[in-house]
């Protein structure tokens, strides 16, 4: 099981890892789309939360402070849903629909994450890992 258990996280910060690296390797572009969508310190903002996603996922995959980990990725998700994914300001239905289905996703993986945190803080098993949970949750 610790197989299964190592596989899943690493399929759960598959998406952080690659999105964190496209932070960083399309910064024009995504610090553009964040001004758009009103993001204060747009480019700064860009380059902060890449490091928070690409260490919250390389800490997931690997079982370095995985705890802590999940909890940069649960703080990314939650707000960037709420102002990159504001799907009630939208009217045209297409972009509705889709800033809907990503909203929810952020809040899904936010779930997960926030799952994983409370998990490893409390020294659940999750397979191979490198250290120990960084917070102490029992």
């Amino acid at each position: 099981m610790n197989a299964v258990l190592l596989i899943g996280r690493i399929l759960f910060a598959m998406i952080f890892i690659n999105s964190g690296i496209a932070h960083f390797m399309k910064l024009e572009t995504m610090a553009g789309y964040a001004k758009y969508k009103k993001v204060p310190a747009a480019k700064l903002s860009v380059i902060v939360t890449g490091l928070m996603i690409l260490l919250g996922g390389i800490y997931v995959a690997l079982g370095i402070y995985a705890d802590l980990g999940a909890l940069l990725i649960a703080i990314f998700l939650i707000p960037t849903a709420f102002m990159m994914h504001a799907f009630w300001k939208e009217t045209d239905p297409t972009a509705k629909q889709n800033e809907m289905n990503n909203f929810f996703k952020n809040l899904a993986l936010a779930g997960a994450a926030l799952t994983l945190f409370v998990f490893i803080g409390r020294g659940a098993d999750i397979g191979w890992h490198i250290t120990s949970a960084f917070f102490n949750l029992k």
